[in-house]
This record gives structure tokens, sequence and C-alpha cells, in this order.
């Protein structure tokens, strides 16, 4: 028996899709359980005391709308024991590469590219389904794809779609590089890869391409596991990451406790209604790695590094 995804948003694209009944049957996306023992936070997390007065902690985070739950108020946790930056995360995986930041919520590609970085935390964003902000868009049936465009924005939901196009193709296609301010119409590729707010709103793109994917429905329905996209990883030598890790998830928990008030403040900025956002950020967006997440991490480590895109055994 299999269960359909509500259209409860036509004009995003989503449709109706058949999901596989790997957990049962279910109308998605309610069914699944918070993982987090954590209590209710209704004050500001304090930044663990042990950790005061040592080097100021350097920390990178992407700015995205999926993000703000995990980052909201931590500058001011912080305070005086360090900074917050944010970037793109690609661009953040390089700074952990070079040692310019301490902790990155990172893509989880680039964990899987350096055996000595080290996941600090519980942690991070993942879908279980639909995930709504990462796309591939087709200008041919799937199975023509030749030339594929990725934006530059994340290393994992381009290392994603080279593993799902893989399977449906046999093959890698030729790819390219979509500067992030570049239109997705100007780009001359079979597949435009889009992330973030760009692939929030595929009605705009209906005159140029045909179809496209919601790359966490196909890896669900090909695999029946969660996708992870980020997770909070700290450089070689970084003490007391337990203490780290408890502080992040008691951030998280504080966010997930203003998702609405996030909502209220952010949505204009992304053209989505309050209710949108909050639909975006606790039906399609989940911010615990738990068992399963993890096997699905494993089971995506696993596929880069059968396809020679990544080199180390790291999980």
């Amino acid at each position: 028996m299999s269960t359909k995804l509500p259209n409860r948003y036509p004009a995003l694209g989503l449709g109706e899709r058949s999901l596989p009944n790997t957990f049962g049957s279910f109308e998605f996306p309610l069914p699944f359980k918070q993982v987090s023992h954590l209590r209710s936070l209704s004050c500001l997390p304090t930044y663990p005391a042990e950790l005061a007065g040592e080097s100021a902690l350097r920390i990178g985070a992407v700015s995205y709308l999926n993000s703000k739950p995990l980052i909201e108020d931590l500058a001011l946790s912080l305070g005086e024991n360090g900074r917050l930056s944010t970037d793109l995360p690609s661009r953040l995986a390089d700074q952990l590469h070079r040692n310019e930041i301490d902790l990155g919520l990172i893509p989880v590609f680039e964990y899987f590219q350096n055996e000595s970085f080290r996941l600090v935390s519980t942690s991070g964003i993942a879908c279980r389904g639909p995930v709504w902000s990462v796309r591939l868009f087709f200008r041919c049936p799937p199975s023509q794809v030749k030339t594929l465009a990725l934006d530059e924005g994340s290393r994992t939901s381009a290392a994603l779609s080279k593993v799902l196009l893989h399977e449906e193709l046999g093959r890698i296609p030729e790819t390219r590089l979509l500067p992030i301010d570049s239109a997705p119409e100007s780009i001359d590729a079979d597949a435009v890869l889009l992330i973030g707010d760009r692939a929030m709103h595929p009605e705009r793109y209906e005159n140029t391409f045909i179809a496209n994917w919601d790359l966490g429905q196909v890896w669900w329905e090909r695999t029946g596991l969660p996708f992870v996209f980020a997770a909070w990883v700290a450089r070689p030598g970084i003490s007391h990451s337990h203490l780290l890790g408890k502080w992040l998830d008691q951030v998280r928990e504080y966010g997930k406790e203003r998702i609405s008030e996030i909502s209220t403040r952010l949505s204009p900025s992304y053209e989505l209604t309050p209710e949108q956002c909050v639909d975006y950020l606790t039906h399609y967006i989940h911010f615990e790695i738990d068992q399963e997440a993890r096997a699905g991490l494993e089971e995506f480590r696993r596929k880069c590094h059968d396809l020679g895109l990544v080199r180390t055994e790291n999980t």
C-alpha cells in the first residue's frame, strides 16, 4: 500500500507522488515524531561555562531559511566567546578546510572529504521526503539529459544530482557551473540544479523547463531513507566537542520553538506567506540527525564513494 503526498501548493509543482511504504501507511508528512529528548527551552541557552575564557570560537553557518532555527540568537548566546559568520555552504566548507573557522554548518559532502572532520551535534538540515528547496529542472526528459548545470551554492546537492542522474542514465552528465547570480534560463544545459530561495518558486520557470525533480522526494522514493543536507562539523583539534554539541542541540530546540516568529519575520524576504514558511520548517525540513538520518547519510556517502565523488571512508 502506498500513500499520496497532499497537493497543498499546486503552484509549487509538488503534485501527488506515490511514496514507498517503508514505515507503514501514513498521511505525509506528519507521522515523524520528534527525536529530541531535550526539554522545551523558553529562554536562550547559555554557552558552556567550561569553554568560557578559551580561544574565541569561530562559527560559520549557511544563511538560508532552512538554517534559521539552528542559528536563531546563536550569536547572542555565544556572546564574547566567539563570532558567527554566514556564507554560502560551499564557501563555509572551504573555510573549514583552511582552518578559517572552527565549526561549521556545512554540506555533508564536504564532511565526507576530510577524515579528520567530526560531527559534533545531532542537529542538521534534513528531509524525509520532499524538501521543496532543492530541485533539478529539465529542458528534456530526464532519460535524455546530456548536460547538467550545478548551482554553486551547495556541493551536497550537486553530488546528489549526479548520484540520482547516474541511476537514471547509467552515467554522470557533462557538468557546468551556474553562478549564484545567474538566471537559470540563461544557462545552456539540459538539466539545471537550483537550491534555496530560487528552487522554492518552480512556477517561475514553467516556460523554460518541462519538468522538475524535488531531490528529497526522489531520494526518498529510491531509498526509503531520510536525506541529510548539512550538519555541524568541527575541524581537527577542537576540544570539548561534546559540550559544543549539547549547546548546539539546545540552540536548535530554542529555535524550533520560535519557528512561527521566524516565519512571520522572514517570509516577505522569501516571497512566501508566514503559513508557508511554518509548513516548510515543520513538515519539509527536519533538524535532528537521528538513526534513520544517519543511515541515509551513510547510504549517500556509499553512493558518492562508488562513483568516485569522494575518496574517504569518513562517516
